[in-house]
């Protein structure tokens, strides 16, 4: 076995994502269903939604901060068991119980994906980060698909226990697997002093390259936010679908994010990180634009399940790339903070793409196509900077030649840690 999954470490931490992630889904659509069961009251569906992102936004500088100062490993650990331990009081089957239960596992999986993905580079080494982050998407939407189905299965067969039940599981088999410790070297632990300013610390962090990215997340998580709820409206009022074609579309991207999660080792072993994250960017702007305006022509429905389908690969390798580039460019000291910050960055603009979809007086049909340009705008930034760094590269390989030192190395200032191990500059032609 080659490539990421020649290494048994990275499988046992992958299989780990894997069932926890099956848990967080069968709970994600379970208990939404629950609370509409029992109340009829969309308002109480929609809270159900909210408290599952609000603790992403106020942990996140937490959760850089622990995954940065303990022992990766045991962050996850013990976040796996308090998740096990947090679903008890669904036995209870309280309706305001559901929603603290929604919300302690919310801030429970923002603890655990800092350490996950911080952790990622030890266990494969730089060359192979781009296809694990492939591989980590391949798993969460084969997870997706898993849990998703559960959590409509089980609660018909055993109710609100049987969702407990079923995701304490999951979430026990997770721990199991990441009780016996990765031979990684251990990370120099942060300086003991105030969490606060241990994350501003981490903000410094964010410079040179990184300082970049802030841009382009934004722009993604914007554009994202936006199709979230564009989505729905697309569906119902322009091909005329009902909540099974809703549903079958929105499922439908995970078969083809599993195409991409397979397709980004090949891709990396020939792109760089950078370049997989622009073109993939460009490609689902396409893929979307094409989406958007189709109706034009057609709203046959078996044209937009490939549409929708199609979408879900580029998705996914824009994905690997992202956080490719983030995972190299940030040092292991610090890379749980730059990691949380991000991430908590993705939740706000996302949230603020899902305002902006509902107050902007524009019609659906400009929202839908400046949801794509958004994307392609993303991706064209990665772009320049691809051709910037490929234009210079000479002159900087130069002046290291001339003024060798210790600092040339130390936090990669110049962009060469996100190249493949060809060493070639990173341009679009790679």
């Amino acid at each position: 076995m080659t490539g990421p999954l020649g290494v048994p470490a990275f499988r046992r931490l992958l299989l780990a994502a894997f069932v926890s992630e099956i848990g967080d889904w069968v709970l994600l659509v379970a208990l939404p269903v629950y609370v509409y069961q029992r109340t009829g009251s969309v308002g109480s569906t929609a809270t159900t939604f909210v408290v599952a992102l609000l603790p992403g936004l106020a942990l996140s500088p937490l959760a850089g901060v622990l995954a940065d100062r303990w022992d990766r490993r045991r962050v996850m650990l013990g976040v796996t068991l308090a998740q096990a331990v947090a679903l008890l009081p669904l036995l209870t089957g309280d309706l305001l119980l559901v929603n603290v239960v929604m919300a302690v596992q919310a801030a429970l999986a923002t603890l655990f994906e800092p350490a996950r993905n911080a952790l990622l580079p030890e266990v494969v080494g730089r060359d192979q980060v781009a296809a694990a982050n492939g591989l980590a998407g391949l798993n969460a939407n084969l997870a997706r698909l898993i849990g998703a189905s559960l959590g409509g299965l089980v609660p018909a067969w055993g109710g609100l226990p049987g969702v407990l039940w079923v995701d304490v599981a999951s979430f026990v088999l997770a721990a199991a697997l990441l009780a016996r410790r990765f031979p990684v070297e251990r990370v120099r632990v942060v300086e003991a002093r105030h969490p606060w300013r241990a994350w501003v610390e981490g903000l410094r962090a964010i410079r040179g390259p990184l300082r970049g990215m802030v841009a382009v997340v934004g722009l993604m998580a914007v554009a994202q936010g936006m199709f979230m709820v564009l989505f729905v409206v697309f569906v119902t009022e322009r091909l005329g679908g009902g909540e099974a074609e809703v549903g079958l579309l929105r499922g439908v991207q995970a078969v083809g994010g599993l195409v991409g999660g397979a397709l980004v080792g090949w891709l990396a072993r020939r792109l760089s990180a950078w370049s997989l994250l622009g073109w993939s960017l460009v490609g689902f702007a396409a893929i979307a634009a094409t989406g958007w305006n189709g109706v034009h022509l057609t709203t046959a429905f078996a044209f937009y399940l490939g549409v929708f389908a199609l979408c879900g690969a580029p998705g996914v390798v824009a994905g690997a790339g992202m956080m490719s580039v983030l995972q190299l460019h940030a040092s292991d000291e610090v890379r749980g903070r730059v990691l949380a910050t991000f991430l908590s960055l993705f939740d706000a603009f996302q949230a603020l793409g899902m305002v902006l979809a509902g107050v902007l007086p524009l019609g659906l049909g400009a929202l839908l196509n400046a949801q794509a340009a958004l994307y392609l705008t993303a991706g064209l930034l990665v772009l320049l900077r691809i051709g910037v760094v490929g234009a210079s590269a000479g002159a900087g390989w130069r002046r290291r030649r001339a003024r060798p030192g210790p600092g040339t190395t130390s936090s990669d200032p110049g962009g060469t840690a996100a190249r493949t191990p060809a060493a070639t500059p990173p341009h679009p032609g790679t």
